[in-house]
């Protein structure tokens, strides 16, 4: 399967969940985005390491670099493998220099993990048809799954929509996409795909 290079292009405060981030990584020389929330520690040493920061005392996740390099292993790559049931899958690709192993962790662990190893970050094609958001110009495009299975159910996550008509929602998410507020946009998407596929 061939892999699709991300790149991390935005961290904000979510403003429907307290104490939740949206994380947001784009497709290198692309147009699609994939939102994914995360939790505030996570958020917290993603943009630590992105600030260059330096905390009086080490992060879980700086803990974990000095362990590993103390010990001669490196993350060569952080892959998005999967995507059920609205939760993503993650595995770091480690090398010892003798021999290679995959460890599973949860998506914003890897990529907290992805910047202060300066490794890439990769997913495959099924995830960001499914769960990703293209901007085009002005316009906004869907991405569906395209191996989902016939009849699959969707998790039931768009509460607050759902007496909106489809184009008040297209309207609400263009208009969410151009403030960046991609957790609100993922909702709104949701919502609009459920009605969809009903």
């Amino acid at each position: 399967m061939k892999k699709i290079k991300l790149e991390i292009v935005g961290l904000s405060y979510s403003q429907t969940q307290s104490g939740a981030y949206a994380l947001v990584l784009g497709e290198v020389n692309g147009r699609r985005r994939l939102p994914i929330i995360i939790g505030g520690s996570e958020a917290q040493a993603i943009a630590v390491e992105i600030e260059k920061m330096t905390p009086t005392r080490p992060l879980t996740h700086d803990l974990f670099k000095s362990f590993a390099v103390a010990f001669q292993i490196n993350i060569q790559e952080v892959i998005i493998y999967n995507l059920v049931d609205g939760i993503f899958f993650a595995k770091l690709i480690c090398s010892d220099g003798n021999q290679v192993q995959e460890i599973d962790a949860r998506t914003s662990d890897a990529v907290a993990l992805a910047v202060r190893f300066g490794c890439p970050i990769h997913t495959y094609e099924f995830i960001l048809a499914s769960a990703g958001i293209m901007i085009e110009g002005n316009d906004f495009v869907f991405l569906e799954n395209i191996d989902a299975a016939a009849g699959e159910e969707k998790p039931e996550a768009t509460s607050g929509y759902s007496s909106f008509s489809d184009d008040e929602l297209k309207e609400k998410l263009q208009q969410a996409l151009a403030e960046e507020a991609y957790e609100k946009a993922v909702k709104i998407r949701d919502e609009l795909s459920k009605r969809k596929s009903s």
